[in-house]
C-alpha cells in the first residue's frame, strides 16, 4: 500500500520533506552520510574534535586535514539531528496485528524484521514493513514471547513460546522453537514447560550459545523457571538461575564483554479471583 493510499503525505519526486515532514528516502541518504563522516571522526583525536579552530589557525598544522575532517562529520551530525526532529511514528502493519511483545532486526539487512504476536504466531517482512508474512502458522502454538536473531548468523532465529505479558487474557506456549534458514522451517527444542517466555539472548559471535528467560507456569510454582543456557544450539538446557517459585522475564548480553549476563528474575502468580494484574513475591530484581 502506498504512503498516501495509508493517509501519509507523499514525499515529491526529489525525496525531501513535504509539509514539514521527512521521506524515508531523504533520511536514509543524510543518515548514510553521516555514518560515513563518523566513521572517520572515530580516528581522529579528541582534543581536536574539541577545538579543530586551533588546528585550523595552524596551531597543529600536521593535523588540519583531520581536523577538517571533523569539523565536517559534526556538520553532518547536527543535520541528521536536525532532521530527525521531523520524523513522526506510523503505523506499518500488518493491520490485524494486535498486541505484539517481541520484535526484532537482522543484522546487516536493513529491511529485515520479525515480530511475535501474543497469540498470532511469528511474522517477518523484507522490505521494512511494507508487506508481512507470517512464518509460523505450521507451528502447533500461536502465543509468542520473544525472538531473537543470531549476530553472527542472520538466518537463525529462536522463538520463544507463551506470551510474556501476563494479562487478563493470556497464550501459553510450549517452550522454543529455531530456524536455521530465516523462518521457512523450524525445529522445537524443548522447555515445553516454561509456557512463558520473556527474553531469548543468543552470543554475539556464537549462534549456539542461547539463553531463555522463562517465567513458568501462570498459576502455579514449577521447576520450568528461571534462565536456562544452551551451548549446543539448543540441544540441550541447562538451569544456570532461578528456582520452582521466582522465574526470569529479562536476560542480556553486556554489549562489552558477552561473558557478563544481566538477568532479572520475576516471582509471578496469577490468582484466578485476580481479575487482571498477577501477585508479586520475593526474589525478584536484578
Amino acid at each position: 500500500m502506498r504512503d498516501d493510499e495509508r493517509g501519509a503525505d507523499p514525499a515529491p519526486n526529489d525525496g525531501h520533506s513535504t509539509r514539514g515532514r521527512f521521506s524515508r528516502r531523504h533520511f536514509l541518504v543524510r543518515a548514510g552520510q553521516l555514518g560515513a563522516a563518523m566513521s572517520v571522526t572515530s580516528l581522529v583525536p579528541g582534543d581536536l574534535l574539541a577545538d579543530p579552530r586551533a588546528t585550523a589557525a595552524g596551531t597543529v598544522p600536521a593535523r588540519a586535514g583531520a581536523a577538517a575532517t571533523a569539523v565536517a562529520a559534526r556538520d553532518a551530525a547536527q543535520q541528521v539531528r536536525a532532521l530527525a526532529t521531523g520524523l513522526e511514528w506510523r503505523m506499518i502493519g500488518p493491520y490485524r496485528g494486535g498486541r505484539t511483545d517481541a520484535v526484532c532486526g537482522v543484522v546487516g539487512r536493513p529491511n529485515e524484521f520479525y515480530f511475535g504476536h501474543v497469540n498470532g504466531g511469528v511474522w517477518k517482512t523484507i522490505d521494512a514493513g511494507r508487506t508481512w508474512e507470517p512464518v509460523f502458522d505450521s507451528q502447533p502454538v500461536a502465543s509468542i514471547g520473544a525472538l531473537a536473531v543470531a549476530p553472527s548468523a542472520p538466518d537463525t532465529v529462536y522463538v520463544g513460546s507463551g506470551e510474556s505479558t501476563l494479562r487478563d487474557s493470556n497464550g501459553y506456549g510450549n517452550g522454543v522453537y529455531k530456524s536455521t534458514d530465516a523462518g521457512k522451517t523450524w525445529t522445537h527444542l524443548g522447555l515445553d514447560e516454561t509456557q512463558h517466555i520473556g527474553k531469548v539472548a543468543i552470543h554475539p559471535r556464537d549462534p549456539n550459545v542461547v539463553f531463555v528467560a522463562a517465567i513458568g507456569h501462570l498459576y502455579a510454582k514449577n521447576p520450568e523457571r528461571g534462565v536456562f543456557r544452551s551451548k549446543d544450539g539448543g540441544k540441550t538446557w541447562q538451569k544456570v538461575l532461578g528456582t520452582d517459585d521466582v522465574g526470569a522475564v529479562d536476560v542480556v548480553f553486556d554489549p562489552n564483554n558477552p561473558n557478563v549476563l544481566f538477568a532479572s528474575l520475576w516471582n509471578a502468580r496469577r490468582p484466578p479471583w485476580y481479575t487482571y494484574s498477577p501477585t508479586n513475591g520475593p526474589g525478584g530484581g536484578l
